[in-house]
């Protein structure tokens, strides 16, 4: 499964970069990952208009789009768009940050998990 990161370097940049979390097949259930720590689940909704300038993630956290289309900057510039069934690991908790905004106008659904300092499964930096 595809999870995009957003970090920070050591020039204190925003940047992202993919991965894949493994998975095992699980028999009649699926195919899951291995167990990962989270400290909670918040809900979000943001409006059509959202647009918030350079900011850090208040922690390291996993964020699940459910619906509407977001786009996020980082500090070098780069844009990439998310939407329903993307999944980032926010981990720009210091340094310049990212901007994000909504793109289609559109009421924006998503599940924030934040996970504190524990390893994420598949990430082999």
């Amino acid at each position: 499964m595809k999870i995009t990161r957003l970090y920070t370097n050591s020039n204190g940049d925003s940047l992202f970069e993919v991965y894949d979390l493994p998975l095992y097949d699980r028999g009649e259930i699926g195919r899951l990952s291995e167990r990962m720590s989270a400290s909670a689940v918040l809900f979000r909704e943001t409006g059509g208009d959202y647009n918030y300038d350079f900011h850090n993630a208040p922690e390291r956290q996993f964020i699940i789009m459910l619906d509407g289309v977001t786009e996020i900057e980082t500090s070098l510039g780069e844009r990439r768009q998310f939407s329903a069934g993307d999944i980032l690991l926010v981990e720009d908790t210091t340094g310049k940050g990212h901007r994000s905004r909504s793109v289609d106008g559109q009421l924006r659904r998503s599940v924030f998990v934040p996970i504190g300092d524990g390893p994420v499964v598949g990430d082999e930096r």
